[in-house]
């Protein structure tokens, strides 16, 4: 009996796993002819990431960007008229010293030249007198010429009325009064004194030093006007002869600070190019360097310093300014035309300036220029403007 009851229980643990597979299969197979396929979309295309810059037509005035050294207007070697021993000196007259026009640098030994006044002054006193001595003895001589009576005695002759004697002395007392004009334009030179507000460079004088005409004592620079000499290529000088106004502007910043700043004026051209580095020369101008009238917030200019110059020239109307770094090869440019597609367009350079070109207004006015470098990309590239998502 265990036997019989055996064989079924073995049958059903066969067929009865069969049987459980097979049904799984019946449902999916069910599931499968029931589920709806979902729509089929076509994958959307990013296109090319890019940043723009919208571009505008503006009136741009060029400016011209050079570098030069400070050095003073005017600039003399302190020297003396007269000989003699110094007797003062200017306690400002040493490097570095700030000195007024008309202000006493230093003083001569005035003894002599005192001397030399007194003496000229009696000579142009006695020569008065032998004036005033010859100019009656010529009166008693005509006189007496008029006094003769003679038939036919004629005109007198110079050396009679004595005219001749009189113009010797006339010539005499004007030259004694000559030397004492010179007398005492040496007594006032014993003072020597500054011509013009300026700035002791170099001085070589001391207390009871003994001095000659023309010796170099000092080196006085001018404090009133400041002038810095630029080299610029022959293009860009040419820009600044555009200039519709007779005073062209600078802006001078100092080259290792640029938050000191001064202005200034375009003063002359040299009128000559070199001819090693063919550059013209042209000169600035500046005001008060050394800020003696004590202006707020603008620092001293000295002399020496190197500085970097922007020169206003012209203005050019109804161009376009876009960076450097957007030109491609050809003078093209990449813009993002209809569609969000990428469009080249030629441009015509009108200038360069450092970073940035000015170029013609060929249509340009309104449109978003390519700033993001698209190596190997094509007009009609597919653009996807930055910050603005995907677009279809």
């Amino acid at each position: 009996m265990s036997t019989t009851e055996t064989k079924p229980r073995r049958a059903l643990k066969i067929v009865l796993p069969v049987l459980i597979i097979a049904i799984g299969i019946a449902v999916f197979i069910l599931l499968t002819h029931l589920k709806k396929e979902p729509p089929r979309q076509q994958p959307r295309t990013q296109g090319v990431l890019v940043e723009i810059s919208p571009l505008a037509a503006v009136d741009h005035q060029v400016i011209v960007y050079a570098s030069g050294t400070v050095s003073p207007a005017r600039q003399i070697s302190l020297t003396t008229q007269v000989a003699g021993r110094i007797s003062q000196v200017s306690p400002k007259l040493v490097a570095g010293g700030l000195v007024s026009a008309g202000e006493a640098l230093f003083e001569i030994e005035t003894a002599d030249y005192q001397l030399a006044v007194e003496q000229a002054r009696a000579e142009v006193a006695q020569a008065e007198v032998a004036l005033a001595k010859e100019q009656e003895q010529a009166r008693i001589a005509r006189e007496e010429w008029t006094r003769i009576d003679l038939p036919d005695k004629g005109q007198p002759g110079p050396l009679v009325t004595r005219e001749i004697q009189l113009k010797q002395q006339q010539a005499i007392l004007a030259a004694a009064e000559a030397q004492l004009k010179k007398a005492q334009l040496n007594l006032e030179r014993t003072t020597v004194r500054a011509p013009f507000n300026g700035r002791v460079r170099e001085e070589a004088i001391g207390l009871g030093q003994y001095v000659t005409p023309g010796a170099s004592l000092g080196v006085l620079a001018g404090t009133d006007v400041a002038e810095i000499t630029i080299p610029l290529a022959t293009a860009e000088a040419a820009w600044l002869a555009k200039s519709s106004t007779d005073t062209i502007k600078a802006d001078i910043y100092q080259a290792e600070n640029s938050r000191n700043h001064w202005t200034g004026t375009l003063v002359r051209s040299l009128g000559e190019i070199d001819p090693t580095s063919r550059t013209a020369t042209l000169i600035l101008g500046v005001s008060d360097p050394y800020n003696l009238s004590q202006r707020k917030n603008v620092p001293v200019l000295p002399h020496g310093q190197f500085v970097a110059v922007e020169i206003q020239g012209p203005t050019l109307e109804n161009v376009v300014v876009i960076p450097r770094q957007a030109l491609q090869d050809g003078n093209q440019i990449r813009l993002v035309g209809e569609g969000n597609k990428l469009r080249l367009q030629q441009v015509e350079i009108l200038r360069r300036e450092q970073d940035q070109l000015i170029v013609r207004n060929d249509r340009l006015d309104g449109q978003q220029l390519i700033l993001t470098s698209l190596t190997g990309a094509a007009e009609g590239t597919l653009l996807r403007i930055a910050g603005t998502g995907p677009r279809p």
